[in-house]
């Protein structure tokens, strides 16, 4: 791979030195020339009167995201979480060696400091990334972005105009792939309102680390905003205690008034709760499960080399010794599970409970999907072998499988369900995870009716299932998924709750049809749903895939053997 790179190499490196000529400086835009300085309220936002105008004045929201809109007053984890999930470690190691250097500038009131601040880090977190594949600021972002915005701010922003959101611009320092995908599609801002936020620039097709100039922002927010409104509309900045760069840029010079929140006034402000999100936040990418501050990122760096000896040993553990042994030693690591209920009584017909004894039915269990070792830790529970049934799984995760290989499916539904159903015939235990897909948030995608048609007399027993880590997700959409157990094994905590629930009839299904497949899927979805708390939806793997990574998730079916 290091090859290839050369030729890139080799045309970026002139193009950053050309993108770091100086260049005149261009006149203000004619709105912030000569305009007097705004007038500064401080202690509260802007009151509703305030933004409704007056008579056929209109007014205009200038909304500082990063001072106003967002509690955290530090910028740093975004863009570590750039230089972490869209690079690597070793430009993540990079950035937080630099923080030291950073918040010296942070500090420096005069000059610029925070603005030198942030160049610096985007210098280290795009330099190199290749731009049509950037998609951190839309798969990962948005889900921290998201726990960090303060319910009073965004429903100040939601009074302009008695809720009209193009009279809103939304000025930012980040650069404008990190923060505009999060205002369009999870805060819901219209095409048509203004978004002030700074280009990378570009060169050959790579981020060259350099940030377009302020003036080309914050001259395209004035335009809009003065265009929308004819010329004679009102305009009010909105922004936090600490945010001395917003207040000492063009963008609030051209402002009439300027609402300042105290900082004493802004820690009573509350997180937006889930269930206020404009748009649910169901799915995300990324690998980190913790925000990535300066002191949680040297946590997670000094981890890292007794994480990977405690993976090692850890999968060690569990490919030599029973279940009953290698979970209370796994425990002791700090990887533990618990069940929630009792365990499923076997079917009728069957007192062994799905074993592989001859003229005994096998038992189809369907679980909702958070990690690939679902399957796993149902046989842990179960405390006997089951097969797995899964359309995609790496070599890797195969083989080193405590449960044995993987039967992988085609996506061909006449194909599938002979499989399946062979497997069951012959009395094994088969786990299936009709979603498709992992969805790590409390949501359920649609489930895949085929698995109801072949319950039989023995009918389904649902599975919920729950996983919760303390630093990294066992899953990815676009990074490489053969390490996805590596990260789940590298965990300083980890824990799984399985709960069987009341086994699901689906005789109807196969002799007389009173019940359809997708009806008990449905069925089945909502008990799990039930059972965890999580809410049910209609999205598919496909969504999931277009949405984080750009395309439908298909991967090539199984050769026949």
């Amino acid at each position: 791979m290091a090859w290839k790179m050369v030729p890139a190499a080799s045309k970026l490196f002139p193009a950053l030195v050309r993108a770091g000529k100086t260049t005149p400086p261009r006149p203000p835009p004619p709105a912030a020339r000569n305009s007097p300085s705004p007038t500064v309220h401080r202690h509260a936002p802007p009151p509703a009167a305030r933004l409704a105008g007056a008579g056929t004045t209109t007014t205009t929201l200038v909304v500082d995201v990063d001072g106003a809109l967002l509690l955290s007053r530090s910028l740093f984890p975004y863009f570590m979480l750039v230089a972490l999930e869209a690079g690597c470690f070793l430009r993540a190691l990079a950035l937080l060696l630099l923080y030291p250097a950073i918040r010296c500038c942070r500090r420096c009131r005069l000059g610029g400091g925070g603005d030198l601040a942030v160049r610096a880090m985007a210098a280290v977190a795009f330099c190199g990334l290749r731009a049509r594949t950037f998609r951190a600021g839309r798969a990962v972002l948005p889900r921290w972005l998201l726990e960090d915005v303060a319910a009073e701010a965004l429903d100040a922003a939601r009074r302009a105009g008695d809720g009209d959101l193009e009279r809103v611009v939304w000025a930012s320092a980040m650069p404008r792939v990190m923060v505009e995908p999060f205002l369009r599609e999870y805060l819901q801002v219209p095409a048509p309102a203004a978004v002030a936020a700074r280009e990378m620039k570009t060169a050959w097709g790579f981020y060259t680390g350099l940030m377009e100039r302020d003036e080309d922002c914050e001259a395209m927010a004035l335009m809009t905003a003065s265009a929308r409104e004819g010329g004679g509309g009102d305009v009010v900045g909105f922004s936090g205690a600490g945010s001395v760069e917003f207040l000492s840029s063009r963008l609030a010079s051209i402002c009439k008034e300027v609402y300042v929140v105290s900082a004493e006034e802004q820690s009573k402000w509350r997180r937006l709760a889930r269930r206020d999100y404009p748009t649910p936040l169901v799915f995300h990418d990324g690998r980190l499960a913790f925000l990535p501050t300066p002191l949680n990122t040297v946590a997670m760096f000094t981890w890292l080399p007794l994480g990977a000896a405690l993976a090692v040993l850890r999968l060690a553990v569990a490919l030599a010794l029973p279940y009953r042994v290698a979970t209370a030693l796994l425990a002791a690591t700090g990887q533990s599970w618990r069940l929630r209920g009792s365990l499923p009584v076997p079917p009728p017909g069957n007192g062994g409970g799905g074993g592989s004894s001859a003229g005994s039915a096998g038992q189809l269990y369907a679980c909702n999907h958070r990690t690939l070792i679902d399957p796993v830790y149902v046989s842990i529970a179960l405390n006997r072998p089951v097969r797995a049934v899964s359309y995609s799984l790496s070599r890797v995760s195969d083989l080193i499988s405590p449960i044995g290989a993987t039967v992988r499916l085609a996506r061909d539904r006449a194909r599938d369900g002979a499989v399946m159903a062979r497997l069951l015939a012959r009395g094994d235990s088969v786990v299936v995870c009709p979603e498709g897909t992992t969805c790590r948030e409390p949501y359920l995608l649609r489930f895949s009716p085929l698995f109801a048609e072949l319950g039989g007399a023995a009918g389904v027993v649902p599975v919920a299932l729950a996983v919760d880590t303390s630093m990294f997700y066992g899953t990815t959409a676009s990074g490489w998924k053969a390490v996805d157990p590596f990260y789940y094994l590298s965990n300083p905590r980890a824990c799984y709750t399985v709960q069987f629930l009341d086994r699901v009839d689906t005789a109807d299904v196969v002799s007389d049809g009173k019940a359809t497949s997708a009806d008990v899927a449905n069925r089945v979805q909502r008990l799990i749903a039930e059972a965890l708390g999580y809410e049910c939806t209609m999205l598919t793997r496909k969504d999931k895939y277009l949405m984080l990574v750009g395309n439908d998730g298909a991967v090539a079916a199984p050769r026949r053997q």
